[in-house]
């Protein structure tokens, strides 16, 4: 799935035009799909004042590795994604094959995305607060970076990591000899 943006000059929309039969730019789809974004019907006008026409593709991938970094950088956050993948993200580091879209997933439309987070939070930090952060941080992005209206975050949080679940590296010492 991918989201266009066209820009288009102002004075591509006749003026004689009604206000009734001006393209709208963005209507939102009634297929009974759920989607929970627009989708678009008719291009949009660029509101930056631009007369450079062109087609801008940004795919789901994109917006959706923007979403991870960003979720990722907020304190209290230990990983992104469930049991399994993360288990499998440990394969991928090993090779340094890092995947910053794991635990994100994206809907994106014309003009708008929603995102779903799995995660998991560092004991002791408070859960709902990291869970806000996280949204704060990935709306921001996306909408800086990518230029999409963040409709919804939908936040799991699957697990607690606690300070004890990293000392598997080091073998413990029997009691007995």
């Amino acid at each position: 799935m991918v989201t266009e943006n066209e820009n288009q000059s102002s004075s591509s929309v006749a003026p004689a035009q009604s206000e009734a039969t001006k393209p709208s730019g963005v209507s939102k789809s009634s297929s009974t799909s759920g989607s929970r974004v627009d989708r678009a019907s008719s291009p949009s006008t660029s509101d930056s004042g631009t007369s450079t026409a062109g087609k801008t593709t940004i795919s789901e991938g994109v917006v959706s590795k923007v979403a991870g970094i960003a979720a990722r950088a907020v304190p209290g956050v230990f990983a992104l994604g469930g049991g399994g993948a993360r288990a499998l993200g440990a394969v991928r580091d090993a090779f340094n094959a890092t995947d910053l879209t794991q635990g994100v997933e994206v809907e994106v439309g014309e003009t708008q995305a929603a995102v779903d987070v799995t995660l998991v939070v560092e004991y002791p930090a408070p859960i709902q607060e990291v869970s806000e952060n996280v949204r704060a941080s990935v709306a921001s992005a996306i909408t800086k970076l990518v230029g999409l209206e963040v409709v919804e975050i939908n936040i799991a949080v699957n697990d607690v990591h606690l300070p004890g679940d990293d000392s598997d590296d080091e073998p413990e010492e029997s009691r007995v000899s």
